[in-house]
């Protein structure tokens, strides 16, 4: 999809969205806690968020309808995968094609006279008119200057860039060849294959360390990032990507973590954007739910069957004995709306299966490049401590093959909290009490 057309129709349905709430630039900016410019360049289709929290807040507040907030959420995936694509071919372009009015012919012409008197053993001839106080000089050595700067800068870079395409540049035989998921990306792994389960509570998450290493994931071969450009998918012979983000919130009210921290240690609470990075921090576990939303879209334009989605269990321990923390402001109004594709799942089960939310369709759904679909999945958990995965099964033509699903490497981790100690962070407020006992004016 042409990028104009991508990122024009994400605007023009979050323009609707504004003009019919009634609400002001300014007005719906403060809620967003975002500057004014930057919700007019998402409006206008000048600029596309790199995260699509903001964006469903703002679909939110306008009041939006289910079915808009998918369809919003599938033009944003789109106009994001543009903006991608976009931001890599920028990457490429050769230095002296991103300079301003200095063309390769006039770089080369400016830089010869100093080369070749460098090679032939003598320091450069001064410009003609180096001495004579005319007034062109000083600007002139300059734009040498930085001719010459950046052309050694573009070497240095070439060698680097030639010494890691190399095989062997820097990477034994087996490694990933370069490819890491994009921050908040699914980890897909080979058929067949489970995630690592996470070690016992007292060494996966004390509070000296965090619960998870986000340092850079592996891609196995056969399996294509999430987000990865067209293409990508179809040479590695999987025609579908997934993106999990397993840190978003159903509604502003719905969101508890448990952390093996004192309050007087714990940070507020943090945004829906910032959630993951507040998890990592505190080493914290989702407290008795965990709301998942997945973003399933093709690589090409074939059609691809989501035949079903299962879920696996990687390991069961006692609930955690942590601190239970609740994400909500007292008093702050909740409301969320009904999602079409949800599915809930019970982690207390013998098997745990998705099962539809009342009013949704359940599984094969159909999916390419220009039709993601976008599931919402609700986990719950009240007497284990759970590590467990999905496994997304997907068929296209006579190819079939299953992806697993989890976060960034690593199993999604619920815990049970019933009898934990329970905070909330009152508005105004220095620091965390204990639940209940805020007083609302």
């Amino acid at each position: 999809m042409p990028e104009h057309t991508a990122a024009a129709d994400f605007a023009a349905l979050l323009r609707e969205l504004k003009d019919r709430s009634g609400l002001s630039y300014g007005v719906l900016a403060k809620r967003l806690h975002m500057s004014t410019s930057t919700l007019h360049r998402y409006c206008n289709g000048d600029a596309v968020p790199a995260d699509y929290a903001p964006v469903e807040r703002l679909a939110r507040l306008c009041k939006a309808h289910p079915e808009e907030l998918v369809e919003l959420h599938r033009r944003w995936v789109l106009a994001d995968a543009v903006r991608g694509r976009k931001g890599a071919a920028a990457a490429e372009t050769p230095p002296e094609e991103a300079g301003s009015g200095t063309g390769p012919g006039q770089a080369a012409s400016e830089a010869a006279p100093p080369a070749e008197a460098a090679s032939a053993g003598a320091p450069p001839a001064a410009p003609a008119d180096a001495d004579t106080g005319a007034g062109p000089a000083p600007a002139r050595r300059r734009t040498r200057t930085a001719v010459l700067a950046g052309i050694a800068v573009a070497a240095v870079a070439a060698g680097v860039a030639l010494a890691v395409g190399l095989p062997g540049g820097g990477s034994d035989g087996d490694g990933d060849g370069g490819r890491h998921r994009p921050v908040g990306a699914a980890g897909v792994t080979a058929e067949g294959t489970a995630p690592a389960s996470s070690s016992p509570p007292s060494a996966a998450a004390s509070p000296s360390s965090p619960a998870k290493d986000k340092g850079p994931a592996r891609t196995p071969a056969g399996s294509a990032p999430a987000g990865a450009p067209s293409g990508e998918g179809q040479k590695s012979g999987v025609p579908v990507t997934v993106r999990a983000e397993p840190y978003a919130w159903e509604s502003p009210c719905s969101q508890r973590y448990l952390a093996d921290k004192p309050a007087s240690e714990m940070k507020p609470p943090p945004l829906e954007e910032g959630a993951a990075a507040w998890v990592a921090a505190h080493g914290a576990v989702s407290s008795g739910q965990q709301y998942l939303r997945l973003t399933v879209q093709g690589t090409g334009p074939e059609t691809v069957v989501v035949d079903g989605l299962t879920v696996r269990v990687a390991g069961k321990r006692a609930p955690l004995a942590w601190n239970d923390y609740a994400m909500a402001y007292p008093g702050v109004g909740c409301g969320g709306g009904v999602q079409t594709r949800a599915f809930a799942v019970s982690l207390d089960s013998a098997r745990p299966s998705l099962t539809p939310e009342p009013g949704n369709e359940d599984f094969p759904f159909k999916v390419s490049e220009s039709d993601p679909e976008v599931y919402y999945l609700t986990a719950s958990v009240s007497a284990y401590d759970v590590d467990w995965y999905l496994e997304l099964k997907w068929s296209s033509g006579d190819r079939s093959g299953t992806l697993t699903v989890d976060d960034e490497g690593r199993p999604f981790r619920t815990s049970g909290n019933k009898g934990r100690p329970a905070y909330e962070f009152p508005i105004g407020g220095d620091g965390w009490v204990p639940e209940g006992t805020t007083k609302l004016e």
